[in-house]
């Protein structure tokens, strides 16, 4: 009997120590998750921080307003200082700009790099740009000539002859709108700023 209640108390014992086991395992909880919605918030964040740079671009890539003044280049040249170490080099460049419609004038820009000496020279020639009245069929009214340094120019109204010109002339007069205008330089000089300006000079003594 005694061997009986012993097998009857080990078969009792058993699962009690069976579910003493299995409940801890059963009590281990999960690590928590983060949050969704603030993980979320953030990726929309970053995701919007680069659409708005996408969007911006660079300053460079936004489209320049076109000037009203078309350009063009007398002569680029590369001239030198002397200093106490040595020579400076820059770049003095020589431009006419006009609108074709009256409007023209003659600058020039000294500069370390060409673009810049291009950009000082426009702003010069924009400080000095003159108005010229031209007639029904875009010439001048009357003969002129003036004389700049050692280049003398000459200016004569020729109907349905279109624009004669040779040298730096002829550009200051296409930008200016001028046609029908026989230009003669009556002087040597080879030096196109001096023919240029000995034309602008001409022009200004028009009268309407």
């Amino acid at each position: 009997m005694t061997e009986v209640k012993e097998q009857e108390q080990k078969e009792l014992e058993v699962p009690a120590a069976e579910t003493a086991v299995a409940t801890p395992v059963a009590e281990e909880k999960a690590p928590e998750a983060a949050p969704a919605p603030a993980r979320r918030g953030r990726e929309r964040g970053r995701r919007g921080g680069e659409r708005g740079r996408g969007r911006g671009g660079p300053r460079s890539a936004r489209p320049e307003r076109k000037s009203e003044f078309d350009q063009r280049m007398i002569n680029i040249r590369r001239v030198a200082r002397v200093v106490a170490g040595g020579r400076r080099f820059s770049f003095s460049v020589s431009i006419i700009i006009g609108n074709k419609k009256g409007k023209v004038g003659v600058g020039v820009g000294k500069a370390g790099d060409t673009t810049l000496a291009i950009d000082k020279a426009v702003r010069n020639a924009k400080k000095h740009l003159i108005t010229v009245t031209l007639t029904k069929d875009s010439s001048i009214a009357h003969d002129v000539s003036a004389k700049y340094c050692a280049s003398r120019v000459s200016l004569a109204p020729a109907h349905g002859r279109g624009l004669v010109a040779g040298s730096s002339v002829r550009p200051v007069l296409e930008l200016t709108g001028i046609t029908n205008t026989i230009a003669k330089v009556h002087s040597g000089s080879k030096n196109g700023l001096n023919n240029a300006r000995a034309a602008i000079e001409a022009l200004k003594t028009l009268k309407a």
